[in-house]
């Protein structure tokens, strides 16, 4: 019985050091994975949906981007763990991920480009990719995609680069069920950081803007909202802020008459 007791004790005190680290590990994996400046880090990729898709069957996923397989992400798409989705903050974030020989033969050790466009429930790592067949694929060298495929799991490393939707401008979607007094907007291909951390309205009345900017309010993944009693009646403008902290604002960007399952273009684009 001492020895048992001695032994538990033992373990007690183990785990009361353990738990402070394990905390900062947590804390540590998500600013790690948020910076540009970490370098390389280790991650475990799978994959999901048919080999030389997207991911989701409906080309989309939990940030709500739509047609995740056309230009510009070309199904260079992943899910991503907590620490990589963030509650949603983190989609449209841009990674550059690897593997090489050590983690897989058929690895090339080229890089390549993916954008969170989806959410990992069921992560086996720290950080774990789960890539479309597509964006797993691309990992492997030149005939040797299906070889890569069929692993299943691999080793790989990753790190954090600005995104460059090359001829693209910041794309507002209006979801579908939208009405005056709610409006749903998904925010897509941000260039440099990929995401926006905050974003506001300028409604107007008679015609004319009222001057004055209304916070909305993150409603899942990358969709924005503003709930209102008063209809919001257009022409209406954007203004949203990076997470580096750059502001742009699309000016009358959602015409008068305006409704949902509709895509408004802009003229505005982080640089």
């Amino acid at each position: 019985m001492a020895s048992v007791t001695t032994n538990a004790v033992t373990l007690v005190a183990l785990l009361s050091m353990l738990v402070p680290s394990a905390r900062s590990a947590v804390d540590y994996s998500v600013s790690a994975a948020r910076s540009y400046n970490s370098g390389w880090l280790p991650a475990k990729a799978t994959w999901y949906g048919r080999p030389n898709g997207a991911g989701p069957d409906d080309n989309g996923g939990a940030c709500g981007f739509k047609n995740v397989n056309q230009y510009p992400l070309s199904a260079m798409t992943s899910c991503g763990n907590e620490p990589l989705f963030q509650g949603g903050a983190g989609c449209g974030t841009c990674y550059q991920i690897r593997c090489t020989r050590a983690n897989n033969p058929a690895c090339s050790g080229q890089t390549k480009t993916v954008v969170i466009t989806d959410m990992n429930y069921y992560p086996v790592a720290k950080y774990h990719f789960d890539l479309s067949g597509t964006a797993f694929g691309a990992l492997a060298m030149p005939g040797r995609n299906d070889q890569l495929r069929h692993a299943g799991i691999i080793d790989m490393q990753f790190r954090r680069v600005p995104c460059n939707f090359a001829g693209m401008k910041l794309g507002f979607y209006v979801l579908r069920g939208a009405n005056p007094n709610y409006l749903p907007v998904l925010v897509q291909y941000a260039n440099r950081d990929g995401t926006v951390v905050k974003m506001d309205l300028m409604r107007s009345r008679n015609g004319r803007p009222t001057g004055r900017w209304e916070p909305m309010y993150r409603s899942w993944g990358s969709v924005w909202r503003c709930d209102t009693r008063d209809a919001l009646l257009g022409p209406l403008s954007l203004r949203v802020t990076s997470e580096s902290g750059k502001t742009l604002v699309a000016n009358n960007v959602i015409p008068n008459g305006w409704k949902g399952d509709t895509s408004y273009s802009s003229n505005i684009q982080f640089l």
